[in-house]
């Protein structure tokens, strides 16, 4: 694997934690009600789709390997673009049911058991 592939998904493990210590402990209530904590999150997976947008055009033989690629880079943009838009609901969602396999897949790829 490439050294640029390499960089890029120990950017996305690394956003990866980071959204699991912002949440740890927390309820969908308390993401609700926490500006800053929401904040954190949404830039954490804006750096996550980042990367990933990245990967596609870089090494997309690694970036096939992560289930749902295309739509990680495509809720990054509804974050930056269409903020207005977004959700809680769904990023809570988003954190609680797939960035636990995305992570997995990441730590994988990058030879980390999890």
């Amino acid at each position: 694997m490439q050294l640029e592939a390499k960089k890029l998904l120990e950017d996305v493990r690394q956003a990866c934690e980071e959204i699991f210590a912002f949440t740890e402990g927390k309820t969908f209530q308390d993401y609700k009600q926490d500006h800053l904590l929401r904040s954190g999150v949404e830039r954490q997976f804006e750096i996550i789709g980042e990367a990933l947008n990245r990967l596609v055009k870089t090494a997309p033989d690694v970036a096939n390997q992560i289930s749902h690629s295309k739509r990680i880079i495509s809720f990054r943009n509804i974050l930056i673009h269409g903020y207005n838009l977004v959700e809680d609901t769904v990023v809570w969602d988003v954190v609680a049911k797939d960035l636990p396999l995305l992570y997995s897949q990441v730590a994988k790829l990058l030879g980390k058991a999890h």
